[in-house]
């Protein structure tokens, strides 16, 4: 603990881990965690490779409720000490952490967010996949289908696929055939290319493709069930390119490169 700040309260820093390899956290959140007074985990999704070397005490919160957590922080914080909260991902996507945060400020307890990698981005990566295409899609949804958590009525999966946009979907993996089937309703076919990535980044990582048509039966038959990403939109297939993007296009001219059409003689003055 930081005794000669005593006097100074500490501050929470929510950290995203990223998906899973230990390399893939930023510099400042890896610099946050190993200053740290005291390090509060979010479970086995954190790669604990990144708590080799420190000294602070190491909580595991998935066997803590809201109040053991934020308390702890809080405590923490009160005598100086400065808290690295760590989540998985980036805590900004299904993080939990406002709940965090509102009691954090009732209490008069500073924070600050390091961001991290999404493991919708680890997936994709994964899958070698640009989210958006030029004439394909420029859209990206990041969603889940209610559970034992619900969703607004005005976003279930059939409402939001009318858009047909490029859709990563969390926290779904062990409903996939209802997923399928309200995906069905809007604007996707049964030849709308799927992939399911489980542990994106992680060593054992997996990954099922496959077509709405068909992917519910190659999700069963492997089994997963959880910590997985469903990936669903043309990006994702093979015949999904249809043409460059004009950034590069060699007659397309923006603030730092005139296009072809639009170069002046050598010599001549901009």
């Amino acid at each position: 603990m930081n005794t000669a700040n005593a006097t100074k309260p500490g501050k929470v820093s929510f950290i995203g881990a990223g998906p899973g390899a230990a390399d893939l956290i930023t510099v400042r959140g890896l610099e946050r965690i190993r200053s740290a007074d005291r390090i509060i985990f979010a479970g086995s999704l954190v790669n604990k490779a990144l708590f080799e070397g420190c000294r602070a005490p190491i909580h595991d919160s998935s066997s803590m409720h809201l109040e053991e957590i934020t308390s702890l922080m809080i405590e923490t914080c009160s005598q100086g000490g400065n808290v690295a909260r760590v989540h998985t991902g980036d805590p900004a996507l299904y993080g939990a952490i406002k709940e965090q945060i509102v009691r954090l400020e009732a209490a008069g307890v500073g924070f600050e967010i390091v961001p991290g990698v999404t493991s919708a981005f680890g997936a994709a990566a994964a899958l070698g996949a640009e989210l958006t295409l030029p004439e394909v899609t420029q859209s990206v949804i990041f969603t889940r289908r209610g559970g034992r958590t619900p969703v607004p009525v005005s976003e279930s999966l059939d409402k939001l696929a009318v858009h047909g946009a490029t859709m990563m979907i969390f926290l779904s993996a062990s409903m996939i055939e209802e997923v399928v089937s309200e995906l069905l309703e809007g604007a996707y076919s049964l030849e709308t290319p799927v992939s399911v990535v489980a542990r994106a980044t992680w060593p054992d990582e997996q990954i099922v493709r496959g077509t709405l048509g068909d992917i519910a039966t190659k999700v069963t038959a492997s089994g997963i069930r959880k910590t997985a990403l469903i990936c669903v939109g043309d990006v994702f297939g093979v015949d999904g390119f249809k043409s460059d993007s004009k950034l590069y296009n060699r007659e397309f001219s923006h603030g730092l490169r005139d296009g072809d059409n639009h170069r002046r003689p050598s010599g001549t003055r901009r």
